[in-house]
């Protein structure tokens, strides 16, 4: 019989690498099932020079059932997806979410909320907020200060 060395490091990860497996199988989707399903919105935020731009895909909901309120720099998005008139025993798959759900962004700057627009197609929601005018990037153009002739000091 062949004798190894004991390494106990090695095994405290593969004790490490079970248990990470163990919580990834077993706890991580029955939480995100159980309490979240519904209530999570992706999202996207991107820049331009003008504006602040966020896009969330709303899938099922009509454009009207969809509040969305700004105030200074954050984003509120909220509704509900309804559960459709079918007969629960009916489903052979569900798993589109259902209920209520709210998405909330804080914004790198403050936007001028009167201005806003949101534009709903295709299942996807983008709101377009401008940016106001103290948060827009200005120029400032670069003077070259004259040559001081020589043996002179500046401001004296």
């Amino acid at each position: 019989m062949a004798m190894s060395r004991w390494e106990p490091l090695r095994e405290m990860m593969t004790l490490r690498h079970t248990m990470d497996k163990l919580l990834e199988e077993a706890f991580i989707p029955t939480f995100f099932a159980t309490r979240l399903a519904g209530r999570f919105v992706p999202i996207n935020v991107y820049e331009t020079a003008d504006e602040i731009v966020v896009q969330t895909p709303v899938v099922g909901i009509k454009p009207e059932e969809i509040d969305i309120s700004i105030t200074g720099n954050s984003v509120i998005i909220q509704g509900e997806r309804k559960v459709p008139e079918i007969e629960e025993e009916s489903y052979l798959i569900h798993e589109l979410p259902v209920g209520r759900f709210y998405r909330e962004v804080t914004l790198p700057i403050s936007v001028q909320a009167e201005k806003a627009q949101a534009v709903f197609e295709n299942g996807l929601l983008t709101l377009h907020l401008p940016k106001i005018e103290a948060a827009k990037a200005k120029r400032i153009k670069v003077q070259a200060k004259q040559a001081l002739p020589a043996g002179t000091r500046g401001g004296k």
